[in-house]
Parts: structure tokens; C-alpha cells; sequence
């Protein structure tokens, strides 16, 4: 730790040396301490808007807390402006490899190391090529249906993709489209009927306060489906968009669920990867076709998390690719396409700074929901309910609530979390169950850090200093700063 010791004094001297705080960001990363690298390569960005090794590292932190598709659609979008950018190809590369596309793998590998030699890496282009990705051109022996096939599941279609060196084989009785391409995994969107033939399995019980939130979600699509004829009077219908918006770990996804469940209708969680195709046009396709499976199985909540990611704003984009999935978007949103009725739209955003501004127009996500730490009731709920079904003895939620100021529902899970492995252990040692103490529970509080102090740095200056249109006041009432 002596090397980021010296390098935070040397910022100390010079806080504005770019080469320096990526060199700290670098060590942090490589030290696995991602939020403090993260706040590093935020911290260059704010200088410099679209450096490209910022960028990079924080797609790299994404892919490393399991947000693959985030971290390969940003790496697209620095590869799209930063061409030359060595590293973005080469990051780009492990993930498409890891995602089970060799061919785009090895493209993007002989891309990066064309750009810098020094990127060369024996052991990944092996894996690259044990997994089928050759250089361009290139056809081993036997391998003839790997050169003609798709290496993602995609339709076949007219000018998809065509090899002017492919030959077909002699034998009148060989199969053309050979096993490679009857073998090939199922789209993601095989698997969406699937998830949407169960409904959501926790209501608003099961949420611990957020009773705004709540609210404002009724009235959205619940009290128009009990209530049809009236609010049809009105000139109401079911459905719609709402974004939910604030700090990480505060109950967004979870909230978003038990709407579902709260109305009985069928839920359904859009992760990027279910959406985003190497084929030009599929991933417009595939977005069309997931607004319709809840158009036919309505009433029915489609929930986008990270939303940013899918509904950048277009002025950051300098390629069509993602200009044209955005103005489908807009358009599945706009109900041109389909009738949205009994269809309730969420996303949550933890950045609605980054998202289009087309997405907050009436008819859209036209309710932007504000989704705070919770308060002192808000958490003595929470701890009633993370309480429920463990050996917890003295519980006393509402001191607990005190000590827990600040605190996500995540970092009271985390709390719990603690306290549950801290019980566990003894409880390994002695061959009975030990229960929980509110002493243990309380230790625990003490050494969880509120992580939603650090968003709200972030968001207080865009709160303060983009907010002409006033989407932002929930986040100065809840600081205090609104005049």
C-alpha cells in the first residue's frame, strides 16, 4: 500500500495530473480494490470527458463485478470513437471469448495487438483458437462448417453473412448446415416465454418502507386495473413508463419485482444480453420481440436494469448501431408498434444523467422516481424482514435502525450477512445452531461502510448544476440544498 500512499501524496501536490491518477486508479485495480479504482477513472473522466484508457478501465471493473454486457457495450462505444485504442480491443476480446464468440474474439485480438505488439498473449490467443476463432481467411482441415456458420444464434437471412471461399462437399449426401449449426445454443430469447409463464413470488410486504414508491407505482398501472371504467373515464390506461432512479443497492430491482407481484401479473427482468446481437438489425429485432411477449401475456412489467446502458444518450454515439436500437426503443415505448396496454415499463438507472433525454418525454418514462436510502422506519422494517426465517434472538429493529444511518437495503444485508457467518462459524465449532444476537448485529453495522455516500457526491453536482428541467429535486430535498 506504500506505492498508493505515495501516489495520493503526489495527487495532493497536483490534483489535476491526469497520467497520475490513472496510475493510481491502475494500482488500485490491480490490487482489486474496484470501487476505489472506479472513483479513480470516474475522477479522470471529469477532466477529460471521453478519455479512453478511463473508459476502458471502467469497463473492466464492470466485467469483474459481473456486468458483461455493460462493460462490452461500453468498450464498443470506445472502440467506435477510439479506433486506435489498443487495450479496448484487447479487453473486448477476453469478453467476447468468455461470452462464447471466438470469431469476434479473435477479430478483436489480431485488432489490438495490429495496434500494439506488446498486448501479445500466447495463452489467450490458445484459448481464442481452441475455442474456433481463426485469423480471417484462415480454414483448418474438417473445419469447413465453422467457416459458413454464425458463431451466435442468429436466423439465417439475406445478406446476414456470406463466405465467397465456402464449397460445399462432393457428397451429394453431406449436410450443408453440418452439426455446428444444429448444435448452436438457443437465442436468449428462447428462454424469455419461459420466464414469463412464472409470476413474481414477493409483493409489497416484502419490501420495507419506499411507501411513495409504492404509491406512485399503484397508481400507475394498479388502480387502473381495479378500477377500469373509471379511469378509463378519465381518459386513463394501464401501463406506461416509469424510471426508477438513485443510489446502488436501495431496493430498485427488488421494487420492480413485487410490482409484479403486488398486480399478479406476469415479470420479467431484460438483462443486455438478451437484447444485443453482432448482426446488424437483430438486436432491434429481439428488443421488438420482447415488447411483444408482454404485450401477449399482459398485464405484464418489463424491468431494463442499468437502462443507461441500453438508452445512452445519442449525442455520445458516433456510430448508427446504436442510434437505430435507441429509436427502437423509443418507438416500442411509444406504443407506434404495439398497443403498451397493461404493460408497465421500468428501469432502473442508478446514471439517469447519461440516458437520452428523448426517454423522459411525457409517454415515455414519464415518471422519474426518486429511490432514496431508507429512513429510520424504512430500515426497522427492513431488519424485521431480513430477520425473518433465521435464529435471531434479542432482535430490537428499531435501535438497530439508529446505528444503521445512511444504510442501502444492501448494507443492511450486508450487516445481516455478517452477523449470520460470524454465528455460523461458532456454530460449525460447537455442532449447534447459535442464534444471532442484536450485539452481533450491531458489531456488524460498525464495520459496513453506507455506500451510497459516494453516489450522492456525484449526484449532488449534476442535481446543483444540470437540472434546469427540476428532475433532479428530489435529490436536493433529500440533501437538504433545495432552496
Amino acid at each position: 500500500m506504500a506505492d498508493i500512499e505515495s501516489l495520493k501524496q503526489a495527487l495532493a501536490v497536483s490534483p489535476q495530473n491526469v497520467p497520475l491518477i490513472l496510475l493510481l486508479a491502475n494500482t488500485y485495480l490491480e490490487q482489486f480494490h474496484l470501487d476505489e479504482a472506479r472513483e479513480q477513472f470516474e475522477r479522470v473522466l471529469a477532466i477529460e470527458a471521453n478519455h479512453a484508457a478511463a473508459r476502458t478501465g471502467i469497463a473492466q471493473i464492470l466485467e469483474l463485478n459481473g456486468k458483461t454486457s455493460e462493460a462490452i457495450l461500453r468498450l464498443e462505444q470506445v472502440c467506435a470513437q477510439e479506433p486506435d485504442h489498443a487495450p479496448a480491443w484487447f479487453l473486448r476480446a477476453k469478453l467476447s471469448l468468455n461470452e462464447g464468440d471466438a470469431a469476434a474474439a479473435r477479430e478483436h485480438y489480431d485488432r489490438a495487438v495490429g495496434l500494439d505488439p506488446a498486448l501479445a498473449d500466447e495463452e489467450l490467443l490458445k484459448r481464442i483458437e481452441q475455442a474456433g476463432g481463426r485469423r480471417r481467411g484462415a480454414s483448418p482441415p474438417g473445419d469447413r462448417e465453422s467457416r459458413a456458420t454464425p458463431q451466435r444464434g442468429g436466423d439465417w437471412q439475406a445478406g446476414a453473412y456470406f463466405d465467397p471461399d465456402f464449397e460445399f462437399d462432393d457428397d451429394e449426401d453431406a449436410d450443408p448446415f453440418g452439426p455446428p449449426y444444429h448444435d448452436m445454443p438457443p437465442s436468449p430469447l428462447d428462454e424469455l416465454e419461459l420466464d414469463f409463464e412464472q409470476k413474481a413470488d414477493i409483493d409489497f410486504t416484502k419490501v420495507g418502507g419506499m411507501d411513495g414508491v409504492k404509491e406512485d407505482i399503484r397508481m400507475k398501472i394498479l388502480y387502473p386495473l381495479q378500477n377500469k371504467e373509471l379511469f378509463e373515464a378519465y381518459g386513463k390506461k394501464a401501463g406506461g413508463g416509469v424510471l426508477l432512479y438513485g443510489p446502488p443497492g436501495c431496493g430498485k430491482t427488488l421494487i420492480s419485482r413485487a410490482t409484479a407481484g403486488e398486480i399478479k401479473a406476469k415479470f420479467l427482468s431484460v438483462g443486455l444480453h438478451q437484447i444485443l446481437d453482432m448482426w446488424i438489425g437483430k438486436s432491434e429485432e429481439r428488443l421488438h420481440e420482447i415488447f411483444e411477449l408482454a404485450r401477449r401475456h399482459a398485464p405484464a412489467v418489463l424491468f431494463f436494469d442499468e437502462v443507461d446502458a441500453l438508452a445512452a444518450d445519442r449525442k455520445d454515439m458516433r456510430t448508427s448501431a446504436g442510434r437505430t436500437l435507441i429509436n427502437q426503443f423509443l418507438a416500442e415505448l411509444d406504443g407506434n408498434i404495439g398497443a403498451n396496454d397493461g404493460v408497465l415499463v421500468l428501469g432502473a438507472t442508478n446514471a439517469p444523467w447519461h440516458l437520452d433525454s428523448a426517454f423522459l418525454r411525457p409517454g415515455r418514462f414519464d415518471r422519474l422516481i426518486f429511490v432514496p436510502p431508507p429512513d429510520v422506519p424504512a430500515r426497522a422494517e427492513i431488519v424485521r424482514i431480513m430477520a425473518e426465517g433465521k435464529p435471531v434472538t434479542g432482535l430490537d429493529p428499531e435501535t438497530l435502525a439508529k446505528v444503521t444511518k445512511d444504510f442501502s437495503g444492501a448494507d443492511i444485508k450486508a450487516t445481516f450477512d455478517q452477523a449470520v457467518e460470524a454465528a455460523l462459524g461458532e456454530a460449525m465449532k460447537s455442532g449447534k445452531i447459535v442464534p444471532v444476537t442484536q450485539k452481533q448485529l450491531v458489531k456488524s453495522a460498525k464495520a459496513v461502510k453506507p455506500s451510497a455516500r459516494k453516489w450522492f457526491e456525484s449526484a449532488k453536482n449534476y442535481a446543483l448544476y444540470a437540472n434546469q428541467s427540476g428532475f433532479y429535486d428530489d435529490v436536493l430535498d433529500y440533501l437538504g440544498l433545495n432552496k
